[in-house]
């Protein structure tokens, strides 16, 4: 009975402490469900985005695989209508039998009536070659048989070639009876002119009539027809020589040829200011160097050699590798040379 009591003195106290916790409860719980309702959407998210990039993978396949298969497709009917197109062209314009076969047909009887041709060209050829060396044959034996006629058998004395111990004459024999003798031409002898009293006196002579100079041109009329005045063919005729380029240019040509290069020269010029080394003129403007000398690798001294080698310099540690091979020219570069050409 006595905790009954002290339960109902209570009973406010705890209804205020129910609401209180209640009240304190509330935010907690309520903070809790929004934190439950941010990671259940950020996994659902996570599931939903897997899944979709699950989707798009199969989608991109099957796609990928239906594209290629179409593609295939559309390849092997293309191929096909190109295979018969072309079969069809190389049979009919390119490798026709019937036209080869007529192409050949011609062209074998053309190479025989060529070759006929030929053939006859040849042998006319030859025979003409023939007749050529025997009508030369002939000429020679006829000039030995010309040069040989006093060898000719005569009613008293036979020949050499007519023995009485043959037979027969000896061809040469009846050669030599057709054929002419040979007879040397004298050389004609040149008469001197001689200029006798009796010639000069009968007027016979060249020297017997006097000589006059050339008369002038009378003038007379122009005869008709397309002629020309006879004082323009006069002067063509003498007209004065023409002198050479050499005789025509002046002697100072080069000397005045190198004024006009220094004229023009000097229209060309940009500016005009020249350049004093030794005066106050370019004192006060500032010094650009040049991109040679401006540049990171630094100018190059007087005292280096054309070839020598700086390995501080070097981008790589690699040497450069040469292409081409050098030029002989330069690999006797720094050598004597005689007056003949030749290396010492």
């Amino acid at each position: 009975m006595a905790t009954l009591a002290r339960l109902q003195a209570r009973s406010s106290t705890v209804g205020n402490q129910y609401y209180f916790r209640n009240s304190v409860v509330d935010p907690f719980r309520k903070k809790e469900n929004d934190a439950a309702v941010k990671i259940q959407s950020w996994f659902r998210g996570c599931q939903v985005r897997a899944y979709i990039r699950h989707l798009n993978r199969i989608v991109t396949i099957i796609q990928k695989w239906w594209r290629s298969f179409l593609g295939r497709k559309q390849y092997q009917l293309t191929v096909q209508i190109q295979r018969r197109w072309r079969g069809y062209r190389v049979r009919k314009y390119l490798f026709n039998y019937y036209y080869l076969k007529e192409y050949l047909k011609v062209v074998s009887e053309t190479n025989d009536a060529i070759r006929k041709a030929l053939e006859e060209f040849a042998e006319m050829k030859e025979r003409e070659e023939k007749k050529a060396n025997l009508e030369r044959e002939e000429k020679k034996r006829d000039y030995q048989a010309r040069k040989m006629h006093y060898l000719l058998s005569t009613k008293q004395i036979p020949g050499i070639y007519n023995s009485p111990f043959r037979k027969e004459p000896d061809p040469w024999e009846l050669q030599l009876q057709k054929a002419k003798p040979l007879t040397h031409r004298r050389p004609k002898v040149k008469q001197k002119d001689s200029t006798s009293l009796t010639d000069w006196l009968a007027c016979t002579s060249t020297r017997s009539f006097p000589r006059s100079e050339i008369l002038p041109p009378i003038n007379r009329k122009q005869c008709q027809g397309p002629f020309r005045d006879i004082t323009e063919v006069l002067e063509q005729r003498y007209r004065p020589l023409e002198p050479t380029l050499r005789v025509a240019e002046p002697i100072d040509e080069l000397k005045l040829a190198r004024e006009e290069l220094r004229r023009e020269e000097w229209l060309q010029n940009v500016n005009d200011n020249m350049f004093l080394p030794f005066s106050s003129y370019h004192k006060n403007e500032k010094y650009i160097p040049s991109m040679h000398l401006s540049s990171k690798y630094g100018p190059v001294s007087c005292k280096e050699q054309f070839r020598s080698e700086n390995p501080k310099k070097w981008i790589c540690d690699k040497d450069f590798q040469t292409i081409l091979p050098s030029f002989e020219l330069f690999s006797k570069y720094g050598k004597l040379y005689s007056k003949a050409g030749q290396i010492v």
